[in-house]
């Protein structure tokens, strides 16, 4: 999910891991937070984070306004 909306990323070579997911998805250079599973991943630790099909991938971005 991102921002709470669901997305849907094939898990292959292309993308193995958090890093991969988010290049995939355009967010490669933003700022955000993730989680997989549940569990929070640190921006150092999503090139080593491998992705499994099922896996539930969170990633929040800051928004704007209040």
């Amino acid at each position: 999910t991102i921002n709470g909306e669901p997305r849907e990323v094939a898990v292959n070579d292309e993308a193995a891991t958090v890093a991969d997911a988010l290049d995939a998805l355009g967010l490669g250079d933003a700022r955000v937070a993730t989680a997989l599973n549940g569990a929070f991943v640190p921006s150092g630790a999503r090139a080593e984070t491998a992705l499994s099909p099922g896996d539930a991938l969170e990633i929040v971005a800051p928004m704007q306004g209040g």
